[in-house]
C-alpha cells in the first residue's frame, strides 16, 4: 500500500472546534436516524476488536503505534462536515505528528448513492493506489449536494463518478478503475467494510475507533487522552 502523509489546515482553535463537531452530531444524528429509519442496529460493542488493516486507505506513516477509523459515507452530509472542519485537525494533531494513521472504512447506509460510491472508490484505491484515492475522497465529500432533498435522491451515477474521478486522474487510469468497478473486482473490499459495521456495532456516521475502541468522548482533549493511552498500551506489550 502507498503511505500519503498531507499536512493539516490551520485549524485556530482546534478544541473549540471539534467541540462543536461532537455537539453539532449529536443534534443532527438524532435527526439522521428518524429521518433515514434506517438504524436498528445492534448493540454497541464496547470491547476492543482485533481489526485487519490490510488494503485499507490510511493517511499518515505506516509505523505510526495507533490506528484511528473513521466510517462515514459519502452522502452523508455530516461526514462532509466533518471532512472538511474535523479532519483536518486529526491530521495535524495525530497524523503530521506520528502519533497515528488515520483509516477511512465505509458504512454505506443512506441511499444507493452510499453503495455505488463507496464500491467505485474502492476500486480507485484498488486500481491506483492511496494518494489517488484520498484525492478522489476528498473531492467526492466537496461534490456533495448541499441540499438535503438529495439524500435520498441518485446524484453520484457512475457517469459523476467517473467525471469526478477524471479531475485527479488520466483517462487511461479511469478506465482502470472503471473496468475493475463493472467487474465487481473491489466488491469484497466495499463487504469487508460493511462486516465490521456490524462487528463494532457502528450506529451512525461519521464514527471513530482508536485501535478497535469505539470514540466516545467530547473533544479534542478527549481524544488526545485515548491515542496517548493506546499509544501506551503498545509499549507495554
Amino acid at each position: 500500500m502507498a503511505n500519503k502523509k498531507k499536512n493539516g489546515k490551520a485549524a485556530g482553535n482546534s478544541s473549540a472546534k471539534f467541540t462543536f463537531w461532537v455537539i453539532g452530531l449529536v443534534v443532527v444524528c438524532l435527526a439522521a436516524f428518524i429521518f433515514f429509519g434506517n438504524h436498528n442496529k445492534d448493540k454497541e460493542t464496547n470491547q476492543a476488536s482485533d481489526i485487519d488493516y490490510s488494503n485499507q486507505p490510511y493517511l499518515g506513516d505506516k509505523d505510526a503505534p495507533v490506528s484511528i477509523i473513521e466510517f462515514g459515507d459519502y452522502k452523508c452530509p455530516i461526514c462532509k462536515d466533518f471532512a472538511a472542519n474535523t479532519i483536518p485537525i486529526i491530521e495535524k494533531e495525530f497524523v503530521d505528528t506520528g502519533k497515528a494513521k488515520l483509516y477511512f472504512m465505509n458504512y454505506s447506509f443512506i441511499n444507493t448513492d452510499s453503495i455505488r460510491s463507496a464500491k467505485f472508490a474502492e476500486s480507485v484505491f484498488k486500481e491506483l493506489g492511496n494518494e489517488t484515492f484520498w484525492k478522489f475522497h476528498e473531492l467526492l465529500y466537496k461534490k456533495q449536494p448541499e441540499d438535503t432533498k438529495y439524500e435520498k435522491v441518485d446524484v453520484f451515477t457512475e457517469d459523476f463518478l467517473i467525471d469526478t474521478l477524471k479531475e485527479v486522474a488520466s483517462d487511461k487510469d479511469v478506465d482502470k478503475v472503471v473496468k475493475n468497478f463493472e467487474s465487481k473486482d473491489s466488491e469484497d473490499d466495499w463487504n469487508k467494510d460493511m462486516d465490521y459495521v456490524k462487528k463494532l456495532g457502528v450506529t451512525g456516521t461519521p464514527t471513530m475507533f482508536v485501535n478497535g475502541e469505539m470514540f466516545k468522548g467530547q473533544t479534542l482533549d478527549d481524544l488526545k487522552k485515548m491515542v496517548d493511552e493506546a499509544a501506551q498500551e503498545n509499549k507495554n506489550e
